[in-house]
């Protein structure tokens, strides 16, 4: 299994957002921000968590390398408070079970809250690495449905559920 774990989005993690900003690593989101988008979300990333609503997190390999964030968030879904999921790998580091090893650590941290029954995760119907994230996360699929990302921006999604009163799935 990969090794990488999550730690609180920091200040000095500007850098790795500007790196996940391409157009490879947003094409299922909507495509590149600009600077000035960039600055403004690693601002609601270094603070996200003084809410209590949510809170990002870099993944980080062993050797100290910054590689993706993963991070979840409150939201109202079919009536329900819920939390979503989304992730990013720089694409070098794609492919060897990163996502999947943080999402899991994601979901530990929402589990440990107690306070919603679910987390769900939209990923792209044409995103096949993020679906696939999701089954191996132990993610129920849904079904497609249209979501709202990024706003003003609709897409064909795929309403991933996971029921966090269940015991935790490492298959």
């Amino acid at each position: 299994m990969a090794q990488v774990r999550i730690q609180p989005w920091q200040e000095d993690d500007l850098d790795l957002l500007r790196q996940l900003n391409s157009p490879d690593t947003r094409r299922h989101t909507g495509g590149p921000e600009t600077d000035e988008q960039v600055l403004a979300r690693h601002e609601r990333y270094v603070h996200f968590a003084e809410g209590g609503q949510g809170c990002m997190f870099t993944l980080v390999l062993p050797d100290g390398a910054r590689v993706g964030s993963v991070g979840y968030w409150s939201r109202e879904w079919r009536d329900q408070p819920v939390y979503e999921l989304g992730w990013a790998v720089l694409p070098a580091y794609r492919g060897q079970g990163l996502a999947t090893v943080a999402v899991r650590a994601a979901v530990d941290v929402v589990r440990a809250r107690r306070d919603r029954r679910y987390a769900h995760a939209y990923p792209s119907v044409d995103n096949p690495a993020s679906n696939a994230v999701c089954r191996k996360a132990g993610f129920t699929l849904l079904g497609e449905t249209g979501f709202e990302y990024p706003p003003g921006r609709m897409m064909r999604a795929n309403d991933w559920q996971l029921d966090l009163t269940a015991p935790p799935t490492r298959a």
